[in-house]
């Protein structure tokens, strides 16, 4: 028997974090466990506004975007992994360390949001995070977000 999965949809992910389109960049959550892991995933879609730009002739997904996403997750591990989350609470990305981006990234691709969490000390949470797609790794970084009150 398949264990129970902890699913968030879009609406509970904006009680979560203040992120809206154009820059919300977590469309679900298919499975976390409070303080360890968390697989969330972003459908990229040709209706993008990055696309417009990024490139017209050959549409690839923003590496700061995808860095972006997982950025999102994290946040939403940590309000799920907290017990005492108080009104104006976010959790701000703080550092970013061993970004690698191994392929491209595009329009009609899912990526699978992966992040592990590692430590957490004075407020400050790190994370092991790669987004695939496919099955394959397309990045692959260092996470620190910061838990502040507003």
């Amino acid at each position: 028997m398949e264990a129970q999965k902890n699913i968030i949809d879009v609406e509970e992910i904006k009680t979560l974090i203040p992120h809206r389109y154009p820059f919300l960049l977590v469309d679900r959550v298919l499975d976390y466990t409070p303080g360890k892991s968390i697989h969330a995933i972003k459908n990229v879609t040709v209706n993008e506004p990055a696309f417009m730009g990024h490139f017209p002739s050959y549409s690839i997904f923003p590496g700061v975007l995808i860095l972006e996403a997982l950025a999102q997750a994290s946040g939403i591990l940590g309000f799920k992994s907290v017990e005492d989350k108080n009104e104006g609470e976010l959790f701000l990305f703080a550092s970013i360390d061993k970004a690698k981006f191994k392929r491209p990234v595009h329009p009609g691709d899912t990526m699978h949001l992966h992040l592990e969490f590692v430590k957490e000390r004075r407020g400050m949470w790190k994370f092991y995070a790669e987004a695939r797609v496919d099955g394959k790794v397309v990045c692959s970084a260092d996470l620190m977000c910061a838990r502040r009150a507003l």
